[in-house]
């Protein structure tokens, strides 16, 4: 089994944390350990879900615990997320209605929703 791993790096001036293919139990306390990182310094997240073609509702619980952090902190959270089986699950749960969704990185990290915003 590939290993589960959320790179966090730094692209102008944002934390930008990417996701593997799955998110699901065994890896979410990984993705909320990422996200607390890229939280330390920066109350803006970028969460690049280009690569996840899978995320259960524990993946989708840390993002929205994610998001009330940095809410608390006049931050946000912002979502990239272009795969179906993503877009989907974030359209049923009502969770891409709270997160601004974005079709890639670059509006992402200029806060420009792109055509992922536009999905339902």
């Amino acid at each position: 089994m590939p290993e589960r791993q959320f790179t966090v790096r730094e692209i102008d001036g944002l934390p930008v944390v990417s996701a593997p293919e799955e998110i699901d139990i065994r890896n979410a306390a990984q993705l909320r350990s990422a996200l607390l990182r890229a939280a330390a310094d920066q109350p803006v997240i970028v969460v690049d879900l280009s690569g996840t073609e899978f995320c259960d509702s524990s993946g989708l619980n840390v993002l929205v615990r994610a998001l009330r952090r940095a809410q608390a902190d006049g931050g946000e959270v912002r979502l990239v997320a272009t795969t179906a089986p993503v877009l989907r699950i974030l359209s049923v749960t009502g969770v891409g209605t709270v997160l601004p969704l974005f079709a890639s990185v670059a509006e992402a990290l200029v806060g420009r929703e792109g055509a992922a915003g536009q999905a339902s």
